[in-house]
């Protein structure tokens, strides 16, 4: 027997709102490049954890130079937040791994276009990636 059909109400749902306070202290090196040392969240009832995000479309299509690349795992991330009912303004934690430091300059272009004012705490880790097609993955983590 369902909730309604027992006679229990539901209580209304509670608009929270979020608060994100950087935090920058003045005792470690400033962080510069669109992104802040650290990013308190206050009032979030919803935390997304969103996986490596990769270059490449749903058909398997990868394109070849490094700004398609990073444009087309953010259009992803961008995607798969939406669904979830969040956007830009909700990342609180950005990883990116890049296969080498020559990508680091267009790398940082397109994440400072895409996230324009919004400053989320950020990682980027030259590694080895999975596809040697790929030339960046991104994975984040949002909160509302």
């Amino acid at each position: 027997m369902g909730q309604r059909a027992a006679g229990i109400r539901r209580a209304p749902r509670k608009v929270l709102i979020v608060h994100l306070s950087p935090v920058d202290p003045v005792s470690v090196p400033e962080a510069t490049g669109g992104y802040v040392n650290a990013l308190e969240v206050k009032g979030a009832s919803r935390l997304l954890f969103v996986s490596g995000q990769i270059p490449q479309t749903r058909d398997g299509h990868v394109p070849v130079g490094i700004e398609d690349q990073c444009r087309l795992a953010w259009a992803n991330l961008m995607l798969t937040l939406k669904e979830a009912g969040m956007g830009v303004t909700n990342l609180v934690q950005i990883t990116t791994f890049l296969p080498d430091r020559e990508h680091a300059a267009v790398n940082t272009a397109v994440r400072q276009d895409v996230l324009g004012d919004h400053r989320p705490s950020l990682t980027v880790i030259i590694t080895g990636i999975w596809d040697p097609a790929w030339l960046v993955e991104i994975e984040a983590t949002a909160a509302s």
